[in-house]
């Protein structure tokens, strides 16, 4: 990573780009370095603040844990509770964002919008999770309900992520839980149960976008439970997609932000200018051109119906669960049973 780091400031350096500025050091999945994402802030300063990246946010933590330093951090939703718990992020001033006012609700959730509660995690980007399918190969009315995963038809062509929020948010949707901050013991069976049963008819738990596109330009995936970014990018390539937001149990809505790290050693302005570039209405646009939707609700309205309707980000008729922070106990609980169903237990 640090061979990374230095070369790319080599290059800004040699090709007269603006080199990485040193006081502001952003902790990120690779792919949000993207200049467009946050380009007011380097209108103001002149420079892109540091990127450091990794794999996923299990790794990030422990990396964060052991003494790595960063100033802010990209994580979702699920991962807050936990991180919160370590001590090792502290609230955003929600008076120096300057879209708080215009943040999607439902994203930054009632409390905090309320003022009830300290804003640990502010959400800057969403998409959504459903079930997209081959078009040509597989009929409108089989992908109607999630009860696809369940159908003998399609054994051995299906696929859904290796990762535990979306496998139980969509376990929840198809046992008939849409909202999972309180669930039952009983819901939560079923919802494992359910896992389990469709297991079989799975030919992987996919780990990245590349990979499930991958597997259904190859014919050998049919449909999947994969994010809005995929049945874009295949459209884009001329494949035959489809992505079923309305199946009848409902649809998912994924959630990530920046945490405000306690130990960080840059500039608290310049986190402040970053998380506000982010949030722009700038950005907005290309953030939703890859794949990404803005949680400043009015800047990405602004970019039309049509336009988040391409982005697999139209508006639904169908529950959404929304994939908010829950308790570390019930994550923990969910992610031990997944690990059992994966190894086939």
């Amino acid at each position: 990573m640090t061979h990374r780091i230095a070369l790319g400031t080599a290059l800004s350096l040699t090709l007269g780009l603006p080199a990485y500025a040193q006081d502001l050091l952003v902790f990120d999945y690779s792919g949000f370095e993207t200049p467009e994402f946050h380009q007011p802030y380097i209108d103001t300063h002149g420079t892109a603040p540091e990127f450091v990246f990794f794999g996923d946010e299990d790794e990030a933590f422990q990396r964060l844990l052991a003494g790595f330093r960063s100033d802010v951090t990209h994580i979702c939703a699920g991962s807050v509770p936990r991180w919160e718990a370590s001590g090792i992020i502290e609230p955003w001033d929600p008076s120096r964002i300057d879209a708080f006012a215009t943040l999607n609700s439902d994203l930054v959730g009632e409390d905090v919008a309320a003022g009830a509660e300290d804003l640990y995690f502010l959400p800057t980007d969403y998409g959504s999770t459903a079930v997209v399918y081959n078009s040509d190969e597989v009929p409108a009315e089989d992908v109607a309900s999630l009860e696809i995963f369940n159908d003998p038809d399609y054994a051995g062509r299906l696929s859904i992520p290796d990762n535990v929020d979306d496998a139980y948010a969509l376990a929840y949707l198809a046992t008939g839980v849409s909202d999972w901050s309180d669930v039952t013991d009983a819901q939560f069976e079923a919802a494992t149960e359910w896992l389990r049963g469709i297991h079989p008819n799975l030919v992987n738990y996919w780990v990245d976008p590349a990979e499930i596109q991958q597997l259904m330009a190859s014919g050998q995936v049919l449909a999947a439970w994969a994010w809005n970014e995929v049945p874009v990018s295949l459209a884009d390539e001329g494949f035959p997609t489809g992505f079923a937001r309305n199946t009848e149990e409902g649809t998912s809505v994924w959630l990530c932000g920046y945490v405000n790290m306690a130990e960080g050693e840059g500039s608290e302005d310049l986190a402040y200018d970053y998380v506000n570039a982010l949030l722009s209405e700038a950005s907005a646009g290309p953030l939703l051109e890859n794949g990404f939707g803005s949680a400043n609700d009015a800047a990405l309205q602004a970019q039309g119906p049509e336009a988040l309707e391409a982005a697999g980000l139209g508006e639904v008729t169908v529950p959404v669960l929304a994939q908010l922070p829950i308790s570390n106990e019930q994550r923990e609980r969910q992610a031990e049973a997944f690990e059992r169903i994966k190894a086939g237990f």
